[in-house]
């Protein structure tokens, strides 16, 4: 039971994000341009280091995984 209730939490958060990103393009336009994202460019090629947006989907992921374990979690 409490897997079948995760697994709706997260199709129901997949079908947010997709809606927002359908509706509202430049919600997420913040994305890979904070400070300590690292961009290098040269003659013939280009490196895309995404440091600190990283670290917020990581912070994210962290605080909804930890949310979902107490509500879902073992009892």
């Amino acid at each position: 039971m409490r897997l079948s209730n995760f697994l709706i939490l997260i199709g129901a958060s997949i079908l947010l994000v997709g809606v927002v990103l359908r509706y509202f393009p430049g919600a997420f336009s913040w994305f890979g341009h904070l400070p300590g994202d690292l961009h290098f460019e040269g003659e013939n090629a280009q490196v895309f280091i995404p440091i600190t947006s990283m670290l917020v989907v990581s912070v994210a992921a962290t605080l909804i995984f930890n949310l979902a374990g107490r509500i879902f979690g073992q009892r």
